[in-house]
């Protein structure tokens, strides 16, 4: 997280489902919908660890959906929302303004670039068995 400017917090982060994702967005942004990323940010409460930066909430059906139309990897679309909602853990807001939204859009482009190739998360049994013959 030294990237995004924060060298000692942590956060947690949540895989949900679209169902859960969109009753996260209706009772707490108003949106009866679902959508991919939230952030809940911990600093602007009355959090007695300042370490902690927040919560970020993932919608994994909705990044399935996004990777495909992007022609990525899901492991690529997962990470790129988690530095999206860390972001929005550090301050940074794309709803803003338009300016905002160039400034978060390029910490993300760098952020990404630090990252480098995203591994991948999960080996299906096919690809297991077709490397050990």
């Amino acid at each position: 997280m030294t990237a995004a400017g924060e060298s000692e917090s942590e956060l947690s982060v949540e895989l949900v489902g679209d169902r859960r994702m969109r009753r996260l967005n209706r009772v707490y942004r108003g949106n009866d919908r679902t959508t991919d990323v939230l952030a809940f940010p911990m600093r602007e409460s009355d959090n007695p660890w300042p370490a902690l930066l927040g919560d970020v909430v993932i919608a994994v059906p909705t990044a399935r959906r996004q990777a495909r139309e992007a022609g990525r990897s899901l492991e690529e679309e997962l990470a790129a929302l988690l530095v999206h909602g860390v972001l929005h853990l550090c301050g940074y807001d794309h709803e803003r303004s338009q300016n905002e939204a160039m400034r978060m859009r390029r910490r993300e482009r760098a952020i990404m670039k630090t990252i480098g190739p995203v591994p991948r998360l999960v080996t299906c049994r096919a690809e297991l068995s077709e490397r050990s013959r």
